[in-house]
């Protein structure tokens, strides 16, 4: 990183797993397809990494994960739970809420809780709200995933109270779009277009769509495009980007068409130790001059990479852009209007 320069760093989707959870589920037929069929996004996203475990990759908790976030001078992180209930017929998932919590706690201003309440049709709409409210009122919750795969469609009109409930809060959700990587998980429920329904009848509804929704992603960049409550998210995708990162000039560059950079965020959704991989790849993102004349795509300024790496998630989220770590420690970070 540029030493004159002090961004701001925000992540949004950054998954711990409860290990006596993961236990407990294990003997169900369904888990070992699930980790069988992460192979092919770890292969893109993750650089083809092992998931054998020891020390193939950081242990998913909090201890970890604060340990690469000083590394990466990464100032905020939005802790998520990873439910995966599916894989256990209903009976469990991989982490809870009140997991998330407990793992958090030491850590004040650098990890908020980004909440997870469903499966919300499956377990009742309205058990759903009353726990988003108590999560974002008593525990300060700052961000709300919804995650379809293992529910059902993002425009179930079943949903509508959730979303209301999202608006009068004024919590944004964020959402899985694209492809669902896992099994037994359909992707019919994630594609991006469903969202169109959402963004027309609640224009007010904060939606930040992860995963830039791959492999429909200029059906979702259109959609950004169309709805100013839509945001683009780069997470997870972002380590296959930062791996090829001529895939990362063009959907970025096609993004920046598209949105104002005012209207893409940061998110991890890879194991912690890509970390510093992913965020210096956007502290120091540009799109080649060639590109750029041969594609029309705009030059990468300082306001922009500091928007993407963390202004905007922090405006989305309702929290102070100051740093919270690396040199810059109780400054307010580059650039920050």
């Amino acid at each position: 990183m540029p030493a004159d320069k002090e961004y701001f760093v925000a992540l949004s989707e950054c998954h711990f797993m409860n290990p006596e959870s993961m236990e407990e589920m294990s003997y169900y037929p369904g888990y070992e397809r699930w980790w069988k069929s992460i192979d092919g996004v770890m292969r893109a996203w993750g650089g083809d990494r092992d998931l054998s475990g020891g020390e193939a990759m950081p242990e998913p908790r909090a201890h970890a994960l604060i340990e690469w976030m000083d590394k990466a001078e990464v100032d905020v992180c939005f802790a998520l739970r990873e439910s995966m209930m599916d894989v256990a017929d209903y009976t469990t998932c991989m982490s809870t809420n009140a997991f998330m919590l407990k793992e958090i706690e030491p850590y004040p201003e650098r990890m908020y809780l980004e909440c997870n309440c469903g499966p919300m049709l499956r377990r009742g709409v309205d058990k759903a709200i009353w726990e988003l409210e108590y999560l974002f009122n008593e525990r300060n919750a700052r961000l709300c995933k919804v995650y379809a795969p293992e529910d059902g469609p993002l425009n179930d009109r079943r949903l509508w109270p959730f979303y209301e409930k999202c608006c009068e809060l004024g919590i944004a959700i964020t959402v899985h779009t694209g492809m669902s990587y896992v099994c037994p998980q359909p992707s019919k429920y994630s594609m991006p277009i469903l969202l169109d329904d959402v963004c027309l009848d609640f224009p007010e509804l904060k939606v930040i769509a992860y995963h830039m929704g791959w492999p429909n992603t200029e059906e979702l960049i259109g959609l950004a495009g169309k709805h100013v409550n839509l945001y683009l998210s780069l997470s997870g995708i972002l380590g296959w980007l930062a791996r090829s990162p001529y895939r990362a000039y063009h959907m970025i560059g096609t993004a920046l068409q598209w949105v104002s950079d005012e209207k893409i965020v940061m998110g991890l959704d890879l194991a912690f130790d890509d970390m510093p991989l992913v965020v210096d790849f956007i502290r120091n993102f540009q799109i080649p001059e060639q590109l750029r004349e041969e594609w029309g795509y705009k030059e990468i300024t300082d306001q922009m990479r500091a928007n993407i790496l963390g202004l905007n998630l922090a405006k989305l989220a309702g929290i102070e852009p100051t740093r919270r770590v690396g040199k810059g420690k109780g400054k307010p970070g580059a650039l920050a209007s």
